[in-house]
């Protein structure tokens, strides 16, 4: 971050002297007017309702076009990190800021194969849960019980501590999802085999049962580590600004982590895709591809209270990047499961060449997200939806994991605290009850 040659000045209409605000330029992307000394000279906050026009940090991890549809990643574009590297490299990128060569990319997969195991009390933990309960209900109390488990690792300012929590988060996360969707299904847990890929051992803990040997389909176990890269990180959303903010209390890394978890939860924000897929079932139920200009018709109706998931971004005004690597990976897990006709997966072109054609989605910039061929390609694969939004926190970690990390060696972070524009009412004082 560098000072701008230009600076900002605020004037006022009442004949309140004016002030002036350094401008700060990043290597890319908008220049930043410093604010920080706004209320001490004015007495004045700013306003801005979900922070849309706020940078609230300085990073160096992830950044993000919306006009352009880019997403880098450490300066990388994600199109050609999902082609040209794996998850394991992705997480070495996001943490430590390089790609790994082939020795480091070794080393770094033995340290997280090394801690994949959860303690076995985890199990006992679980039983608690109703068979029945949301998957991220499971996964938000197990990733915060962690720091029960694991007391050598839960000081946020330690750099040690904060290291072995990384890698024991990423390690770990699989595990957890795949014994939240075991205990679900009633069957046994799956301990993991640190001889198979990330992705590949996510897949053996989750379908693998212990009386037949499980093999893991090579086509599925690349479409699932291209899932895992694309929802890595995402700059500054929800989930992450949670992390931060969650993070600069102090509080240990597992909490911090648990607490990305339960905002991803929302279904504004990474339970998306399952939204989506439960609309494509519905439609589906309505009468199919049959029935996608009705429902469109619909959806263009202000009163209907309609809503097309999957669509437009609050980013991206283009299409996303990542949509269009997920489309890809879609058509070949359909093509490898021998499910190219599979009604959900042409009810879903349908809809896009309909939002890519219309006027109406058009002009709004409404095109696919990730979210959008995600759940096709996760259902495909015989992942439940209701697991989906827990598949992306597993994704999300290491990004949650870098940004706090950042944050931690930040010097000029602080705890973070909001502030508002009050309009209840102004003092006043308490009757005696027999008076009010």
């Amino acid at each position: 971050m560098k000072l701008a040659d230009n600076k900002a000045t605020l004037s006022f209409s009442n004949g309140a002297p004016s002030v002036d605000m350094p401008v700060y330029q990043g290597s890319v992307g908008p220049d930043v007017i410093d604010i920080r000394k706004l209320y001490a000279q004015t007495g004045m906050f700013t306003y801005d309702p979900g922070f849309l026009s706020t940078a609230s940090c300085q990073s160096a991890i992830t950044y993000i076009d919306g006009d352009k549809g880019e997403l880098l990643y450490r300066g990388y574009p994600i199109e050609q990190l999902a082609v040209n590297c794996d998850f394991m490299e992705t997480c070495h990128l996001l943490l430590y800021g390089n790609l790994p060569n082939a020795a480091g990319k070794a080393e770094f997969t033995k340290r997280v194969s090394n801690h994949t195991m959860v303690n076995e009390q985890m199990q006992f933990f679980l039983r608690g849960f109703r068979r029945d309960a949301h998957p991220m209900a499971i996964m938000t109390g197990l990733v915060g019980a962690l720091s029960a488990f694991y007391h050598d690792s839960i000081d946020i300012n330690n750099p040690e501590h904060r290291e072995v929590s990384a890698i024991r988060l990423i390690a770990k996360m699989p595990t957890l999802v795949a014994m939240a969707y075991k205990y679900s299904a009633g069957q046994p847990y799956m301990y993991p085999k640190n001889n198979l890929s990330y992705a590949g051992n996510f897949m053996h803990m989750m379908f693998a049962t212990p009386c037949e040997e499980y093999k893991v389909n090579p086509v599925i176990e690349r479409a699932l580590d291209r899932i895992f890269i694309l929802h890595a990180d995402h700059e500054q959303n929800a989930s992450t600004s949670t992390v931060r903010l969650c993070g600069s209390s102090g509080t240990n890394p597992f909490a911090a982590i648990a607490a990305g978890v339960a905002c991803l939860w929302g279904p504004a924000h990474g339970g998306a895709n399952e939204a989506c897929l439960n609309m494509l079932e519905d439609i589906q139920r309505m009468g199919g591809v049959s029935k996608v200009g009705e429902f469109m018709n619909q959806v263009k109706d202000k009163n209907s209270n309609v809503k097309l998931m999957g669509f437009g971004h609050r980013v991206y005004k283009n299409y996303d990047p990542r949509a269009k690597l997920m489309q890809e990976t879609c058509k070949e897990v359909l093509v490898a499961l021998g499910l190219e006709n599979d009604p959900l997966f042409k009810l879903a072109m349908a809809l896009e060449k309909i939002a890519l054609e219309d006027d109406y989605f058009v002009q709004r910039k409404l095109y696919p997200n990730v979210d959008f061929y995600s759940g096709i390609v996760q259902r495909a694969i015989g992942i439940p939806v209701s697991l989906f939004t827990a598949i992306f926190a597993l994704a999300r970690t290491v990004g949650w994991i870098a940004q706090l990390n950042e944050m931690i060696g930040d010097p000029e972070y602080k705890i973070g605290r909001p502030r508002q524009l009050f309009t209840g009412s102004e003092k006043r004082d308490v009757l005696p009850i027999a008076q009010r």
